[in-house]
Formats: structure tokens, C-alpha cells, sequence
């Protein structure tokens, strides 16, 4: 592993435009036992800078939980105390099956009230997306993050469903991240859109290829921000590029075949 710097954590510095905070979303590939203890620790001196991080693709069985308060704990290690919640299994079939995770500086934000799966299209939704409400000083805020299907069993069949959920929750200011498995230039996005719901970047590909190629390993643009203009000020958002730390894009790959993104906000 070669020293791990990277200069877009200079995006995670104060702002001038007040308080702001800044939320990371991660699909950690198969996040359970079988990631190592120096993996964990990698993974935390990754985050370490962000407040709140929403992790895709927590194993459904007990070694999920199990990691993601490894992760907690190693975090913790890095002079700033974090705090969890991880989702019940998704509603979909052994097979399917994922939890999710929320883990935030508690310095920096809180959880308020308890966090819950969206059961009202867990049939049209293979793994339902998880919600959760957090404060930024006297405003408040509510990370929605979802696994949408492979794009082999078309993902837009159920990321269609996001453009109710700002109907379903009035009061609450919607951030929704996660890995979607479909660019955000994709046409159902547009309802999103239109309500006033744009993706934090654009054009950007977020998970890895099988080797890189020219020195391009990056795939696809599959991971994203949708969030609420009207009450949101996107200060800065893009990837961070942890791959970079590796000779060997196979070994970045045992940690996630995605790279984290960010998304730096102020409330309006």
C-alpha cells in the first residue's frame, strides 16, 4: 500500500459558507467478516474526514453488524468519536438480502429519532432504501440511501418509485445517495429532476474496472447525490479516489469494487 494522500480532502476544510457538513456514501462491496482488520483500518483512515457516512452492501447476516461496528471502533481510533445504526435485512430473498448502515461524527451531527427502511414499496424494491434523520445545527436534514439492482435486471424499474418519496415526506429536507446502478443522465432521474432534486455531479464514473487501462480504472458512473436545492446549497461533491493507494487494482478491489463519494452541503 503506497502513502495514502489525497488533495480533494482540501474540499473538506471550513467554508465560508457557514456550517456545513459533509456526507460520504460508500457500496463496500460484501461488508461483513470476510473484510480484514487492516482493511477496516484503511476504510477509516479513508472516511475519517467525512460526518456522515451511508454504507451500501452490508452482509445481512451477523458478520454485517459485526463489521460495521469494527469500523465504528476504528474510526473512533482516529481522534473524533462516531456513532451507528445499521438496518434490519432488506425485505428481498436470501439471495438479494443487504443491510444498511449509517455512521456519523458525533461532533459533528445527530441522529434524530430512529432510522427505518422504507416498507411502503418493499415489494417494488428489491432492497427498500433506508432512511434517516440528522441535525445541522437548528435545521435538520434526512439521508435516504438505496442498492438498486444490477443493471442486467434494469434498475429503473424501481428507482422510478424516488420521485414519490418527497410526497411521502413533506416536512423532510431529502438528500438520496447510494449506489443506483444507473448514471444520473438517465431518463428516470428526470422526474427527480423536476422536482427540484438534481445530482450532486455529473459525468463522473465511480466503480472499478477489472484492471486499468491507460491509467483510466474507473467503469461507471453509478453512484450519486440527489438533494433538494430549494433547502440545500451543494458547496462541493465528486469521488474519493482510494484505489490510488494500491499497486494493484485487484487488491483495491478486495476493499470495494466502488470508490466513496461526497457531498458537502450548507442549509439554506
Amino acid at each position: 500500500m503506497k502513502r495514502f494522500t489525497i488533495a480533494i480532502f482540501l474540499l473538506f476544510s471550513f467554508s465560508a459558507f457557514g456550517q456545513t457538513l459533509t456526507v460520504c456514501s460508500w457500496n463496500l462491496k460484501d461488508f461483513g467478516k470476510s473484510k480484514t482488520d487492516i482493511q477496516i483500518d484503511f476504510i477509516a483512515q479513508t472516511l475519517k474526514k467525512c460526518d456522515v457516512i451511508a454504507i451500501q452492501e452490508v452482509v445481512a447476516g451477523p458478520g454485517g453488524p459485526a463489521a460495521v461496528a469494527r469500523l465504528s471502533d476504528a474510526l473512533n481510533r482516529t481522534g473524533a468519536k462516531w456513532d451507528y445504526t445499521i438496518s434490519h435485512g432488506t425485505s428481498s430473498d436470501r439471495y438479494s438480502k443487504e443491510r444498511y448502515a449509517f455512521v456519523w461524527k458525533t461532533s459533528r451531527t445527530e441522529k434524530v429519532g430512529e432510522a427505518w427502511l422504507e416498507k411502503k414499496y418493499n415489494l417494488e424494491i428489491v432492497r427498500e432504501p433506508y432512511f434517516a434523520r440528522f441535525r445541522l445545527g437548528k435545521k435538520q436534514f434526512t439521508l435516504v440511501t438505496m442498492h438498486a439492482i444490477p443493471k442486467s435486471k434494469q434498475p429503473e424499474t424501481e428507482i422510478k418509485y424516488l420521485k414519490y418519496m418527497p410526497e411521502n415526506y413533506p416536512s423532510d429536507v431529502l438528500i438520496f445517495c447510494g449506489d443506483f446502478n444507473l448514471p444520473e443522465s438517465h431518463s428516470v432521474f428526470n422526474p427527480l429532476k423536476t422536482a427540484g432534486y438534481p445530482p450532486a455531479f455529473t459525468n463522473q464514473k465511480t466503480s472499478l474496472k477489472q484492471k486499468c487501462i491507460n491509467g483510466n480504472c474507473l467503469a461507471s458512473a453509478y453512484d450519486n447525490f440527489f438533494y433538494q436545492e430549494s433547502k440545500i446549497n451543494c458547496i462541493s461533491a465528486g469521488i474519493i479516489p482510494f484505489y490510488t493507494a494500491f499497486d494493484d487494482l485487484k487488491e483495491a478491489r478486495k476493499v470495494s469494487d466502488h470508490v466513496p463519494v461526497f457531498f458537502k452541503f450548507s442549509m439554506l
